[in-house]
């Protein structure tokens, strides 16, 4: 039996009753205490009442033994769902109109511990007591009705305080769980934000030995071409020796004969005339290969169809973009020399685009344009990351960025220009704006007519765009 609770109907709930048996609780038992001493275990029936006051039971019987109180009450026909119990430790009552029961309890009961069953049109209570005693009476007698009152009251509010407490109880241990939950979603996260800083790390630590083992490559490269051009040196010096002593041992034959030879008669003179004539004819020289580096044309153009000026100006945005870095950045400090160089950072984002990592790719990039941003390859790079990443606004952007800084449009940048509008353009279209796209790809193709690919991918958007305006 619940403390500070109203026993409704909900609570009672509809379980078969099993009466105690003849071993210690049927009534008229002379082992219980109630029975001893000719009282009755019945009590007699009221006397008529008013019919507007609820009828109080008394024809109720009870036993007892030293532990607990055993009480029947019979409901006389009343509908289970209509019957409201209530008890505290001194009080009992139950309500099942028009009938009322009450008891003010002899002594304190656990109410917590009691129960209550019901069965067979009867309630059947089993009141544990706080002190193992016999009681004299179930009531106590000489009760008066303000002390009832009182003793009504102060259940009710006994009721109330221990329903008080239950809802902070209550409360309380839902903030405790609250808060339980909170803490593990917070280990939960910690965890998760150790796990990605673990990641990143082992990802710095490995690209760090990649970076390293590419620069032990590139130094034994260094060395293997210089000793291979210390080789090649070295063979010509040995064959320009050979050489030399070769024409220094003709040299000194032709002239110990023609010491050797002396006037003797105009004849004798013909004869070794045409004999030293003989002797004095070369060997043939021996085949040999000299190579020649010619200076490098930048601009291939003949003089009547180039554009002097735009060339000049192109060359010198190019070499003010190669000066122009911006060395105040604060992630440089832990980096080195060469890995401060944009051209090292664009062939390291080409590598990394190229092994389908387009995040650090473009990680790399953002660096580099960072030290240096009027190299257009850049941009163009990092959309060729974009579009590979479906970040078409992005792509566009660079593209756009890109084409500024490869202005004025000559022969050197034409093949950077043509990759920038189609790049745009292939963004544009993806982004279903086919008008647009076919604008770039047309830029593209009188940059360079001959691009079969570029021309197929041009016939295609117009057949999207004749089939959408057709559909319209």
């Amino acid at each position: 039996m619940e403390s500070a609770r109203w026993w409704r109907r909900s609570t009672l709930g509809t379980q078969g009753f099993r009466r105690p048996g003849p071993e210690g609780l049927a009534l008229g038992n002379a082992s219980f205490p109630s029975n001893q001493a000719g009282e009755s275990s019945s009590q007699p029936r009221s006397a008529p009442v008013d019919p507007g006051m609820p009828l109080q039971v008394s024809d109720y019987s009870w036993q007892q033994t030293k532990t607990a109180v055993f009480l029947s009450l019979p409901l006389k026909g009343v509908c289970v769902r209509d019957t409201d119990v209530f008890c505290t430790e001194n009080y009992l009552k139950v309500n099942f109109p028009p009938f009322l029961f009450e008891a003010f309890l002899y002594a304190p009961i656990d109410d917590e511990s009691s129960k209550a069953k019901i069965g067979n049109d009867t309630i059947v209570f089993t009141l544990y007591k706080k002190e193992a005693a016999m009681w004299e009476t179930l009531s106590v007698t000489g009760v008066d009705k303000e002390m009832m009152q009182r003793i009504r009251e102060k259940s009710i509010l006994q009721a109330q305080e221990r329903a008080k407490e239950a809802t902070e109880a209550k409360a309380a241990a839902k903030r405790e769980d609250q808060k339980y939950a909170l803490s593990v979603m917070m280990k939960i996260e910690e965890e998760e934000r150790k796990k990605i800083e673990d990641m990143k790390e082992n990802e710095r630590i490995k690209a760090t030995k990649e970076l390293e083992a590419w620069k032990e490559c590139q130094r034994k490269a260094e060395e293997q071409k210089k000793i291979q051009k210390e080789e090649k040196l070295c063979q010509k010096e040995k064959q320009i020796k050979e050489e030399r002593k070769k024409l220094k041992y003709k040299t000194s034959t032709r002239n110990s004969a023609s010491r050797n030879l002396a006037p003797k008669g105009r004849n004798s003179e013909n004869i070794f005339t045409e004999k030293l004539k003989e002797d004095s004819i070369p060997a043939p020289r021996s085949v040999g290969s000299i190579k020649i580096n010619f200076t490098p044309r930048v601009f291939p153009t003949a003089l009547r169809e180039s554009q002097v000026a735009e060339e000049e100006e192109w060359l010198h945005k190019q070499a003010e973009a190669r000066r122009a870095m911006n060395t105040d950045i604060p992630e440089l400090c832990d980096l080195k020399e060469e890995e401060k160089n944009p051209e090292w950072l664009k062939d390291k984002g080409n590598k990394l685009f190229a092994t389908e990592n387009y995040l650090a790719a473009i990680n790399a990039y953002n660096l580099a344009i960072r030290l240096n941003n009027k190299m257009p390859l850049l941009y163009l790079n990092r959309a060729a990351c974009h579009l590979k990443l479906k970040n078409l606004h992005k792509a566009i952007e660079d593209s756009s960025k890109a084409l500024e800084l490869l202005m004025p449009p000559v022969t050197d940048n034409a093949n950077a220009r043509m990759k920038a509008h189609v790049r745009r353009g292939t963004a544009f279209c993806q982004l279903e704006l086919y008008v647009e796209g076919l604008q770039d790809y047309e830029a593209a193709l009188k940059i360079d007519p001959s691009n079969k690919i570029v021309q197929i991918d041009a016939e295609k958007i117009r057949n999207v765009i004749q089939g959408t305006e057709l559909k319209s």
